[in-house]
């Protein structure tokens, strides 16, 4: 049976196609062809707003147009989900906070580096990132250090809330009562992050497959892409993926979502395994300097693998 098209022009196979390939070039994002639809209903809207009768034009717009990247990029946003509160993922934080953040404690006290630096690649409303200073500040093991955590999105709406460091009761539905105390109660029901929390964080727009750009973030001790990977096609994630290591620090640490694993991508990364996940490491100088390797971290489980694989 056919469909009924009473809020605008439908998308036709070879335009999708043409849109689809448009945007996984742009920003790595790939859409199977059950997408169609979906793609359809979410830009029927930018259709409207360029007074574009059909998708047919819409491509020849996103191509050829003076203002076609900002386009790409309102595209994008529309047919993205940004789905995140704080304290996502619970086990990998934990992880995060007993195990990695004492390491990497110890190894920059050791090379007299008081600066610690961690990214939230596709970070979208931010509450990742606020999250990440919370426990930074909690673990009181970098006062007086330069403490800096990155969040970068595609979407320059997402990162807008980010800034305003606002949220509603949703975004702490799963947030430790131990970190009330960094939140500040509004008198419109929402909650505000505190300001010391608020200033180790720095927001930026940053299209992921723009590897010179993404060197803007420096070097990281820990980079945080959880969710993101799963959308891209395997060359654009291979792509993203060898970015990352190359902002990691020797030692450094890559954190991914619960569904995604670096399987089958030749990578130089390590796999750790942690008392509640596994992550993968950019491999540092020395074994025998390695505080995950040695002394009160023995229980750190060292496996070193070539195809990135990732087990349970």
């Amino acid at each position: 049976m056919s469909r009924i098209y009473d809020r605008g022009p439908p998308l036709g196979y070879e335009d999708f196609r043409l849109i689809r390939d448009l945007i996984s070039d742009f920003c790595g994002i790939s859409f199977g062809d059950d997408a169609c639809y979906l793609v359809e209903r979410r830009l029927r809207e930018r259709l409207s707003a360029l007074s574009i009768t059909d998708f047919t034009e819409y491509y020849r717009y996103l191509r050829y147009e003076v203002d076609a990247r900002a386009e790409l990029e309102r595209a994008v946003d529309i047919l993205t989900t940004n789905e995140t509160y704080f304290f996502r993922e619970d086990y990998q934080l934990r992880a995060f906070e007993k195990e990695l953040l004492p390491s990497i404690h110890e190894q920059c006290s050791r090379e007299s580096n008081r600066r610690l630096a961690l990214w939230s690649a596709g970070c979208s409303t931010g509450e990742e990132v606020y999250t990440l200073a919370m426990i930074v500040a909690d673990s009181e093991l970098f006062e007086g250090w330069d403490v800096r955590i990155f969040g970068n999105d595609i979407s320059r709406r997402v990162l807008n809330v980010a800034r305003q460091a606002r949220y509603g009761p949703g975004s702490f539905r799963a947030m430790p009562k131990r970190f009330d105390r960094w939140l500040i109660e509004e008198a419109d029901g929402k909650r505000s992050v505190h300001p010391r929390i608020r200033s180790m964080c720095h927001f930026g727009h940053l299209n992921l497959m723009d590897v010179n750009r993404a060197a803007i973030v420096g070097q990281v001790h820990a980079i945080f892409c959880r969710n993101v990977l799963i959308y891209f096609d395997s060359d654009s994630r291979k792509k993203v993926i060898e970015s990352f290591y190359e902002r990691l620090v020797r030692g450094g640490c890559l954190l991914l979502g619960h569904s995604e694993s670096l399987l089958n991508f030749s990578t130089s990364f390590e796999l750790l395994h942690l008392s509640s996940d596994l992550v993968y490491r950019k491999p540092s100088h020395s074994r025998s300097d390695d505080p995950l390797h040695n002394g009160k971290n023995a229980q750190y489980k060292r496996v070193e693998t070539t195809s990135g694989g990732r087990t349970k």
